[in-house]
C-alpha cells in the first residue's frame, strides 16, 4: 500500500500543478469534473479513499479546458500548445491506472 499512496501523492500533485499553471481556479476545475471543491482537494492531496474514476475525471476535466483554452489563443505557438496538453492526457490516465 505504501507505494499505492506515493503514486497518489505524486499524481495529486501533479494535477494541481497543473491546474495552477492554467491559473485555474479549484471551483472551475472540479465543476467541470463534476465533483465538490473538498473531493477535488483531496485528490490534489493524493487521498487514497478517493475513487480512480474521481481522478480520471480530474484529469479529463483539466484535458478538455486546454483544448479550450487553445482554441481561444490563437497566438500560442505549437510548441507551447503541445506542452500545455501534454501534463494530462489520457496516456496520463492510463498509466496511472496502470501502476495500482
Amino acid at each position: 500500500m505504501p507505494d499505492t499512496e506515493n503514486i497518489l501523492k505524486t499524481m495529486g500533485e501533479q494535477i494541481k500543478t497543473a491546474r495552477l499553471r492554467r491559473k485555474l481556479s479549484a471551483t472551475l476545475v472540479a465543476e467541470r469534473a463534476g465533483v465538490s471543491r473538498s473531493t477535488l482537494w483531496k485528490v490534489e492531496n493524493g487521498n487514497p479513499s478517493v475513487a480512480v474514476g474521481i481522478y480520471a475525471a480530474v484529469l479529463h476535466a483539466l484535458n478538455n479546458m486546454d483544448k479550450d483554452l487553445l482554441k481561444s489563443q490563437a497566438t500560442t505557438s505549437s510548441a507551447e500548445s503541445c506542452r500545455i496538453s501534454s501534463y494530462c492526457d489520457e496516456a496520463s490516465v492510463n498509466r496511472f491506472i496502470g501502476n495500482i
